[in-house]
Parts: C-alpha cells; structure tokens; sequence
C-alpha cells in the first residue's frame, strides 16, 4: 500500500515510444527513488537461425534493452535512482507479477494517444495491466503533465469509488490540492420529459455520493467543490478535466483480478481514452 508520503516505490513500462518514455519522465515528478523500469522483449520458443538469423536472441533482446537505455540517461539527467530490467514474455504478464514480486505501490504507464479507436479502447497492454494486477495504475497521456493542484475525484457511491476517495483525498491533503468531487447523472435524455421523478431520485443519490466526499474532504482541511453532471460519464468527466485544467482524474476499479476483470468496465476506459491529463485507477479490494 502506498506510504503516508506518498507513493514511493513505483514500476514504470517502456517499450521505447515515445508515450512510455514521456511517461517515465513524469514519473520521476512522483518519486527520484526506488523506480523499477521494465522493457520486454518478446518470447519466441523457435530459433531464428534455422530461418538463417544469426544472434537471434540479442536481436530479439535489442529493443528492450535500448529503450532502457534511453531510461537510465532520463533517469541519471533527473537524479532519479533506478533498476532496469529487461524481461522476456507477455509484457502485462511481467509487468503485473513485478509489480507484486517487488512490493510496488504504483505501476505506470503511457497512453497511445487520441485517435478515434483510442478514444474507445485503450491500449491491450494498459487494459490487461489494469485488468490483472491489484497495485494502483497511473496512465500519462502523450504531452500530459503529472500534478496535483487540481483533483478530479469521480464518485458513483460504490465501494470501489469510495476506496478511490480515499486515495484522493490522502493525495489531496498531501500535496494541498482543490479537490472537484463529481458524481454523473447518466439519465437518457429521450425519457427525460416522461420520467421526471425517477430523473430526481437519481439526481438526490447522485448529490448524496457527492456530499460524503466533499464532508470527509472538509473534515481532512482539504478544499472540495462538489459537483452533478449530466450525459454520457466518461464524455463528462474528461471534459470537466479539461475546462477546469485538472491535473488528475482519480477513478476506481474493482479489486478482482483475471478474466474477469480484463475489461476494467466502459467508463473507466473510455475516461482514460479522452483524458487530457493523467488517470489514477485505484485497485481496490472487493
């Protein structure tokens, strides 16, 4: 679990783009020390030399090894300790299992981008991390800086939003940060005239996940803004990051890990593909 200071020990996964090494660059404005860096190169049961391909395993291993590389120069310019290892396999298999061998507190991970298919699904490595591990996920999006004056926390009322309250309030109250708590009312606009009291009871739930938050956050001397929106959630919840120049969206996750949880549920994903700035998915436990 992450310390009171903060999360501390932290995984990174490059694969040598540029949105993973952009990635790593904002991780070191989290933690300067105990920064594991993981490439992986992929594994291949054949030999390559009877294709005619000499040294087949150190072509293999070369683009592994020089994205790391380029991570210690990244790493020595920013005074940051760090271990690299280059790993063979699935890249979300040894991300995942390093992840929990090593006691990290937080895995992180670039983004691909904002293109059309991106905006609905997110990369397979990210989706299957955040689908198997249990440690906490932070995805940098290409250009996006890690900060923290202003939180977006997005509450639903669940036990999974309300361990990511938890994480964002602890973040708040750490590093003096606005907190926005925002809960989404996704009622269909086409029943709106026809439905107005089912419309306002889930309005008042909405309000009552909100007020939770906003008292602990008052009760923790951290500044909240609650607020009801209404549309699509994800489309919501990005935007608000947007105009309000978020630093970070702080959303949960179900703590189950597997096949089961491979999808990590439409709206989170979907957050995390029009995100302008960093997602924290907190991984709680069910």
């Amino acid at each position: 679990m992450p310390s009171n200071n903060g999360y501390n020990r932290l995984l990174v996964g490059v694969d040598g783009s540029d949105a993973s090494l952009h990635a790593l660059r904002e991780a070191f404005k989290i933690s300067t020390s105990w920064v594991t860096v993981v490439a992986v190169a992929p594994f291949y049961e054949g030999d390559l030399r009877l294709l005619g391909v000499p040294k087949s395993d150190r072509i293999i291993r070369e683009p592994c090894e020089t994205a790391l590389a380029q991570a210690q120069k990244m790493g020595d310019a920013a005074g940051a300790v760090i271990q690299t290892r280059c790993e063979r396999g699935e890249p979300h298999e040894r991300l995942v299992e390093l992840a929990a061998a090593g006691s990290r507190d937080l895995i992180v991970l670039g983004s691909s981008g904002h293109n059309l298919l991106e905006n609905l699904l997110v990369g397979s490595v990210t989706r299957r991390v955040i689908g198997f591990t249990s440690k906490d996920i932070l995805v940098v999006p290409p250009k996006a800086a890690v900060g923290w004056d202003k939180i977006v926390m997005a509450t639903d009322g669940s036990g999974h939003s309300r361990q990511a309250a938890d994480r964002a309030l602890e973040l708040a109250r750490l590093y003096g940060s606005e907190l926005l708590v925002v809960s989404v009312l996704d009622f269909p606009a086409a029943i709106r005239g026809v439905a107005p009291e089912e419309r306002l009871e889930l309005l008042k739930i909405c309000e009552g996940h909100v007020a939770e938050v906003v008292k602990r956050a008052e009760a923790m001397e951290v500044k909240a803004q609650g607020l009801i929106l209404e549309g699509a959630a994800y489309t919501a919840i990005a935007d608000l990051a947007r105009e309000q120049q978020a630093n970070l969206i702080v959303m949960g996750s179900h703590g189950k890990t597997g096949l089961t949880r491979l999808l990590m549920g439409r709206v989170t994903e979907r957050v995390i593909g029009h995100a302008p700035c960093p997602v924290l998915v907190v991984k709680g436990k069910e």
